[in-house]
């Protein structure tokens, strides 16, 4: 059963961020000079804003779920068991606006540039990571008891071994 963790919460600095992409981009293109006024008196404004209001995160306790997007939208679904890493990235323009980016690698994911999800400005970043890995340590630990994957050390296999044997040895009396 799918229990909620926690729900991510979003930096409203996210917009001005998304805001100032629009117009870094669209001022190296040539063809996007023509749209920079347009981008600087509204439309950006607009697409900023509905970007942050579509934006979704939430920790259950045996997935990362993700929603994201304003005219494509996209939604991911990650088991937390596949998680491999998580990384804070942080540059100066992101540190302008407060905001960090928390990297998501999974297994299998064959390319080291690529990720399979990248969470750009959780407010309290650090506890959300820390919440994502405890939940995680939590699944691996439950699942391995429930395989019977404990470790023993060679002392306990030979007292497990002649406690075996003793049994063994009175069933067949």
């Amino acid at each position: 059963m799918e229990e909620k963790i926690i729900d991510a919460e979003f930096n409203p600095e996210i917009k001005k961020y998304f805001l100032f992409l629009g117009i870094l981009i669209l001022t190296i293109s040539i063809v996007g000079i023509i749209a920079l006024p347009f981008w600087i008196l509204g439309l950006g404004q607009i697409i900023s804003k509905k970007y942050f209001e579509n934006l979704k995160c939430q920790l259950t306790n045996h997935h990362l779920k993700f929603r994201k997007g304003v005219f494509f939208k996209v939604e991911k679904t990650i088991p937390l068991d596949n998680i491999q890493d998580l990384t804070f990235i942080e540059n100066p323009i992101l540190n302008y606006f407060g905001l960090k980016i928390l990297k998501i690698e999974t297994a299998g994911n064959s390319s080291a540039q690529s990720s399979d999800m990248k969470l750009t400005g959780i407010l309290d970043c650090a506890n959300f990571k820390e919440n994502v890995l405890i939940q995680r340590e939590i699944n691996k630990t439950n699942r391995d008891l429930n395989e019977g994957n404990t470790s023993f050390d060679d002392d306990s296999i030979t007292l497990l071994k002649e406690i075996r044997d003793l049994l063994k040895a009175l069933t067949n009396k």
